[in-house]
């Protein structure tokens, strides 16, 4: 039988002081996606309370892993295929789409003849950067060479199909055919860094959230400062598991993403990019949170 999804700490059988279940509200769910044979998945479910502009952390679901013939995937699946009409997007850590040789179905003149609008904006960006290593169309996509090279931090993405993430954007692809749900693609650590600077958090803090000895600190300092400036209410027992593992973390951070984006408050595709390509969204540098 499914398993229900429920609650991760006893105290949510209510709501918090102020907010309650009549008032109009949206879902969104964030993924940390681990490989399907680890326990490094996390799943953060934030219902955003329009009227009150609350976000609220209603529940969280981390170290999902097979248990038996019961795979990770499924449980994942029955976590995130979600029948409520009010959930806005499923935000996840992972490329939702493929670089464009793979899906493309032209006859191939190689990518140095290629006229199709993603090479050229490769090309066109390539000799702008005066890159030394030439890019590989079959591995990275445009939005991965424009967040590495264009925003005030420097990021290294890693490729849609490089040997790191290729595992977690086939299980990402295999989710959604079966999810019938709007999905968005996010970075977390650029979401950090934005939500970070947008409330003064500094800036050595949000580049070692993922620190093997300082990232509890990092992470308790940021989710600390997320309450203080009442961004968001998580439940005690919440809080030390985003501060204790870094998955629910990540999960917590894909899902205020997508609450961003409801809000307007993500960066548009920029002048000039590919129509047709896949983009990742990641709030503004400058968030209006009211």
């Amino acid at each position: 039988m499914p398993r229900k999804e429920v609650p991760s700490t006893k105290s949510k059988t209510s709501y918090p002081a102020g907010l309650k279940s009549s008032l109009k509200s949206y879902f969104f769910k964030g993924v940390s996606l681990g490989g399907g044979k680890t326990n490094k998945t996390a799943v953060a479910n934030i219902e955003y309370f329009v009227s009150k502009n609350k976000i609220f952390l209603h529940s969280l679901k981390n170290k999902i892993k097979t248990e038996k013939d019961y795979s990770s995937d499924q449980q994942l699946f029955e976590y995130l295929n979600d029948s409520r009409s009010n959930l806005k997007y499923i935000a996840v850590n992972a490329s939702l789409s493929m670089p464009k040789c793979i899906t493309c179905k032209l006859k191939c003149p190689g990518f140095e003849k290629c006229t199709e609008p993603e090479i050229l904006w490769l090309w066109k960006s390539h000799r702008e950067l005066k890159k030394k290593n030439l890019f590989t169309p079959y591995t990275e996509r445009c939005s991965e060479v424009y967040i590495s090279n264009n925003l005030e931090e420097k990021f290294s993405l890693p490729h849609a199909l490089g040997a790191n993430m290729a595992p977690l954007t086939a299980r990402a692809h295999y989710l959604m055919r079966r999810i019938n749900k709007p999905f968005i693609e996010v970075y977390p650590k650029l979401s950090l860094w934005r939500i970070g600077r947008s409330i003064g958090i500094q800036k050595s803090y949000l580049r070692y959230h993922k620190h093997a000895v300082s990232g509890e600190e990092v992470r308790g300092a940021i989710v600390n400062h997320l309450i203080k400036a009442e961004i968001a209410f998580i439940y005690d027992d919440d809080k030390k598991t985003l501060i204790e593992d870094n998955s629910s973390f990540e999960a917590f951070l894909c899902a205020l993403t997508g609450v961003l984006k409801y809000k307007k408050q993500v960066e548009p595709r920029p002048k000039g990019f590919p129509k047709k390509e896949g983009w990742i969204d990641f709030p503004k540098e400058e968030i209006n949170w009211k």
